[in-house]
C-alpha cells in the first residue's frame, strides 16, 4: 500500500488517484468503487451521481479555478491539487483560497511533483496532506515539513508575522 504524509505523519494511502486517458470524456468515465479521487472535470459531469457517495474526493489541476467547488467543500472529505512539475506554483494559490475564501476543513493533498524542499511552504498555504514523488524517500520527505523552526511572514497557519509575536525588550536609556 502507498504511504504519504498526513498531518505531519507517515500513514497508508487508502484513496486512489483517478486519471483520464487522453480524450476520455468526463461524463463516460466509469468511477471505481471505494475511496477514489477524481478529476474537477469528471466531477462536474457526474456531481449528481457522485455526491451521493462519502467515499469520493476531488482533485483540482494547476490551471482550473477551486472556485467552481464552493457549494461542495463541506461535502468531500479530500481535495487534492496537482502539480504537473515543481517548478509551477498556481497549487500554492488554489490551497490557499481553498482554505481562506472557500473555508475548506478537510484534508487537503499536495499531488503529483512533490518534494522535499516544497512541503514547508506548502503547509503554510494549508495542505496537510503530500503524495511524494515515489522515487524519493518518504521519511527524507517528512523532514522538510520541519526545516525550519520559526517563519517571518504571516501565512495560513500563522497569522501574524513574527515581528509581532515577539517579545521586545525595553529600550535601554542613555544618561
Amino acid at each position: 500500500m502507498r504511504e504519504i504524509i498526513k498531518d505531519k505523519a507517515i500513514v497508508n494511502d487508502d484513496w486512489i488517484v483517478l486519471r483520464l486517458e487522453e480524450g476520455a470524456a468526463p461524463e463516460a468515465v466509469a468511477v471505481p468503487a471505494g475511496k477514489t479521487i477524481v478529476p474537477l472535470a469528471v466531477w462536474e459531469a457526474q456531481r449528481t451521481k457522485l455526491q451521493q457517495r462519502g467515499d469520493i474526493g476531488v482533485w483540482i489541476a494547476s490551471h482550473e479555478r477551486p472556485e467552481v467547488l464552493k457549494e461542495d467543500v463541506a461535502k468531500l472529505p479530500v481535495i487534492a491539487v496537482d502539480f504537473p512539475k515543481f517548478a509551477d506554483g498556481r497549487g500554492y494559490s488554489i490551497a490557499y483560497n481553498l482554505r481562506a475564501r472557500l473555508g475548506y476543513t478537510g484534508e487537503l493533498r499536495a499531488i503529483g511533483d512533490v518534494l522535499r524542499d516544497q512541503m514547508f511552504y506548502m503547509q503554510r498555504v494549508g495542505f496537510n496532506a503530500f503524495a511524494t514523488r515515489e522515487d524519493r524517500s518518504i521519511h527524507e520527505a517528512l523532514k522538510g515539513l520541519f526545516d525550519f523552526s520559526e517563519a517571518y511572514q504571516a501565512a495560513w497557519d500563522q497569522k501574524m508575522p513574527l515581528y509581532r509575536r515577539a517579545e521586545r525588550g525595553q529600550k535601554a536609556t542613555q544618561e
